[in-house]
């Protein structure tokens, strides 16, 4: 070969190496391990790892690091874990989100996003409320406090409506009750997640029900990430994990607990949440008048 076909041949091979694509760094490489990750709906190790075991051990042989599970008391206990790097994820919802993020600069690793996730109001077919603002002075059954589509988004819908709604209706924190109180006519109207309005007619089938106020679908439940995690590391967890997103969303779903509240037509994993879209649950938040740490 004379020298300058073997010049040219060398200098080909250097540019085909530098056009090849770099090989995304391993998870292995680039995160501490282990990863630690809490769920701000469940306390207790045992309950813990009923509800994510099967998602821990698919997340290890997916990622080649090891996901230990971290209990914690309640959210502000798990938004406390994040901002001090004592957890790197906590399985959270949209206000949960919101929360963390006035304590410190918050990534989400993926969310699940489930289409009809919204809130409703609910009466009897029979009942002369016709609209949100025919609340005003009726007793309205709410789920639990701080909760994102039975508690925030209902307040917010009042409040839009032109009512106070801690002065212009009678407001029940009836937790699980709130589909029972309302067919029992303890109430005159029920606010919750689109689910309930499903569950009461299902629970009192030879009565009608209809609604009278629905948002539109609400931003997904967020795995939190602190972002003081490595930039690599996060890029390196989505990579992966959205390589492998099928078998990883059987993991998660796999449980009782998950199965029945992640699974529903058309729900999936996003890996491409934008933390900017749970702005609509802070300004839920303001119009409702409810403070971000209630």
């Amino acid at each position: 070969m004379n020298r300058l076909n073997s010049t040219a041949l060398t200098a080909a091979a250097f540019g085909a190496l530098l056009a090849a694509p770099v090989a995304a760094q391993s998870v292995a490489d680039a995160c501490p391990a282990p990863l630690r990750m809490a769920d701000t709906g469940i306390e207790g190790m045992g309950d813990l790892t009923e509800a994510f075991g099967p998602f821990a051990e698919t997340f290890e042989e997916i990622t080649g690091v090891e996901l230990a599970l971290y209990s914690l008391s309640n959210r502000t206990a798990a938004g406390t874990a994040l901002q001090f790097d004592e957890v790197e994820f906590v399985f959270a919802g949209p206000s949960e989100f919101v929360l963390f993020q006035q304590l410190a600069e918050m990534d989400v690793l993926f969310s699940v996003v489930r289409p009809s996730y919204g809130s409703s109001f609910v009466v009897k077919a029979d009942s002369d409320i016709m609209s949100m603002e025919d609340l005003r002075g009726r007793r309205v059954a709410l789920k639990d406090v701080g909760s994102t589509s039975g508690h925030i988004f209902p307040m917010m819908m009042m409040a839009e409506a032109g009512l106070d709604p801690m002065s212009d209706s009678d407001i029940v924190m009836a937790g699980d009750a709130r589909i029972q109180v309302l067919i029992n006519g303890d109430v005159d109207a029920m606010g919750g997640g689109n689910k309930d309005y499903d569950a009461v007619r299902a629970q009192d089938p030879d009565t009608e029900y209809r609604l009278i106020g629905q948002t539109e679908t609400l931003p997904g439940d967020p795995v939190v990430m602190r972002a003081t995690l490595p930039q690599d590391c996060r890029d390196a967890l989505r990579a992966t994990l959205r390589e492998n997103e099928d078998e990883l969303w059987a993991a998660l779903t796999a449980t009782e607990r998950n199965a029945d509240k992640f699974i529903e037509d058309d729900s999936y994993m996003s890996f491409d949440t934008d933390p900017a879209i749970y702005d609509v649950v802070r300004h839920a938040y303001e119009v409702a008048g409810i403070a971000l740490d209630d």
